[in-house]
Formats: C-alpha cells, sequence, structure tokens
C-alpha cells in the first residue's frame, strides 16, 4: 500500500511525542470515492479527524475545498451529519448546533471545519466571538495556505515570498502568515494545538485531547495541497513532515492559554531551503530571500523554546520526533 495510506487498514499503534500510546482506529467514517485532488492533505485531515472523534460527530462546513470534496446528496463522503453554512458562519452555526442539541439531550462532538480562508480571514469574527462567549465546539483550521477551492488566491495564511495566482512573479505575497495560533491562545481557550497530516499519531491524539475539554477548543493542521503549492501527489506527505523538521510549522498544543508544550521535536538542523524547493509556488526565490525566511524561522523557533521552557509554563519540550521515524 501507499505511503499516503499509513497502512490505515490495520491498527497502527506507535508511542506519540506526547508519550503514550495512540492507535490509530481501523474504523473508517470517510469512504472512497471522495471528489478531493490526487494527495490532498484536506481529505487526509478529515479522515484522521473523524477517526479520533468517531461516529458521534456532526460537521459544520462552510465555503471551502471540502464542500465540494464531500459530493453531491445524497453519494456523501463521510458516515457522519455534514452541514453546509455561510463562509463566515462556521463557529456561530456550530454554536447554534450545539445549544439546539443541549436543548434535546443529544450528545455529540460539534465540530466546525473550515479552511484557511474562512478561519484565518473570512470566518475570523465568528470564530473570535465563539471563543470570546466560550461557546463548547470543536473548530479545526485544515490549512492549506490559500483559497485553493476558488483557484489558489492569496489568504493571510499564505507564507510570505509564495506564488498564488493573486499574487504572482514578481508581485508575490509580502506579508508573513498571521500567527493563528497565538491569536487564538490570546482567547484564553482551554485548547488550543497545531497538528500536521504527515503525523497522524500526534494529529489523533491531539483530536482526543480537544474532544476531552470543555469549552472553545481549536486546531490548526497543516494539509498540503498538490495544485496550490505545484507538487506531485506523492510529496504530501513528505512535505507535511518537512514543514515540522524545518520547524517552519511547529507542532504544538496551548492550554488555557498559557501553558505551551512542544509535542514534537525535529530531528537534526534541516534547512527551510529543502522544503521550499520542493514547491513550484517558491521556485522564485533568491538565495538572500530564502536566508531571510531561515533567519525569521530560527528566531521564532528560539522564542517557541524559551516560552515552553519558562519557569511555571510547566510545557517542557514532550520528547523528539523518533516517537515517530518514518521518512
Amino acid at each position: 500500500m501507499s505511503d499516503f495510506g499509513f497502512r490505515m487498514w490495520g491498527t497502527r499503534c506507535n508511542m506519540n511525542a506526547l508519550g503514550h500510546l495512540t492507535e490509530i482506529p481501523r474504523e473508517e467514517y470517510m469512504t472512497p470515492g471522495h471528489l478531493a485532488c490526487q494527495g490532498c492533505g484536506a481529505a487526509l485531515a478529515m479522515r484522521l479527524l473523524l477517526k479520533g472523534l468517531g461516529p458521534d460527530t456532526v460537521l459544520v462546513v462552510p465555503a471551502c475545498c471540502w464542500s465540494v470534496i464531500n459530493g453531491p446528496w445524497h453519494a456523501t463522503a463521510v458516515a457522519v451529519p455534514f452541514l453546509h453554512t455561510a463562509f463566515a458562519a462556521a463557529a456561530s452555526t456550530a454554536a447554534g448546533v450545539r445549544a439546539a442539541f443541549a436543548i434535546r439531550g443529544v450528545r455529540a462532538s460539534v465540530v466546525a471545519w473550515a479552511g484557511d480562508g474562512g478561519t484565518f480571514d473570512i470566518g475570523l469574527q465568528a470564530l473570535s466571538g465563539a471563543a470570546e462567549r466560550g461557546s463548547s465546539d470543536l473548530y479545526v483550521c485544515y490549512d492549506n495556505e490559500a483559497y485553493m477551492n476558488t483557484g489558489i488566491q492569496r489568504s493571510s495564511a499564505t507564507p510570505w515570498g509564495a506564488w498564488t495566482m493573486t499574487t504572482p512573479v514578481p508581485a508575490v505575497k509580502r506579508r508573513p502568515k498571521k500567527p493563528i495560533l497565538d491569536i487564538m491562545a490570546a482567547h484564553r481557550i482551554p485548547y488550543a494545538a497545531t497538528a500536521s497530516v504527515g503525523h497522524p499519531e500526534d494529529l489523533i491524539a491531539k483530536v482526543r485531547r480537544a474532544r476531552a475539554r470543555e469549552g472553545t477548543r481549536f486546531l490548526h493542521i497543516l494539509a498540503p495541497c498538490p495544485p496550490g503549492w505545484r507538487i506531485l501527489p506523492e510529496q504530501t506527505l513528505h512535505l507535511a513532515r518537512l514543514a515540522v523538521e524545518t520547524r517552519l510549522f511547529p507542532l504544538v498544543e496551548v492550554e488555557d492559554g498559557a501553558r505551551l508544550r512542544i509535542t514534537v521535536m525535529p530531528r537534526g538542523e534541516r534547512s527551510v531551503r529543502e522544503y521550499l524547493a520542493g514547491q513550484g509556488r517558491f521556485q522564485h526565490l533568491a538565495a538572500d530571500e530564502i536566508a531571510a525566511i531561515q533567519s525569521a524561522v530560527e528566531a521564532a523557533w528560539a522564542a517557541l523554546l524559551a516560552r515552553a521552557a519558562r519557569p511555571g509554563n510547566g510545557g517542557e519540550p514532550a520528547g523528539h520526533a523518533g516517537n515517530d521515524t518514518r521518512t
């Protein structure tokens, strides 16, 4: 079986970086025949999310790739209720569903599932409002770093220097990626975390930890997009892991807006050049621009290590990626 499947048709156990065994369940809540592109990171992210949550889940989905991926009624790709909503309204709609369930005594995980455009940009107001109210929902952003469903337009999640259809060479994006995890942690919500489809055990463990908490919970999942990143489908998992190894996308969790822990510690010193070189959207970058990205990553990583080790934080780094040794 290809690497893309992670051999998930059988149960797989591995010691994850949170320090305990995580089992990838045999059960499938996503069917073959969905409408995603080959190698779609967002499709794999959904598959892993549902494995972590189980069948008692309701998805609230605004306009995004997953509005299409799930397919037309009645032949949908997921085996749980799937509610389409307006682009800006994922968090508020999820809060309404949860409130209705509370009145009716229905126990289920209500999940707002949105792309980076519907999270970082168009849906941020509703998300911030839900977090401020303490709405007891799980909000998951699958981040493919642009508006991919509508033709690869830049979002505020698009990295500095990236090509998109609205930031063509030489007028590429010259603003940094919005720090969405910091924004959500600043709301002092009970649980916020980053995850990558390249580290499935870590992702499922965080889904389960989020499910066990009350109040607003937020997961930010890196989900490479082959057409938008200008990569081959078989590069999806490699780049999802390399983003972590090069420290461009650290895997962390933040509890109550304060206690931060690094859950996967990168092995060795891998250059961001290796990550950027594999993607067509960065092929135009000059050596000095790549060096500037490397310097920014190193500064951000040093600040993250310092925060994790801060006395009283309780968030010392939790091991290293040797817990998940696939390359």
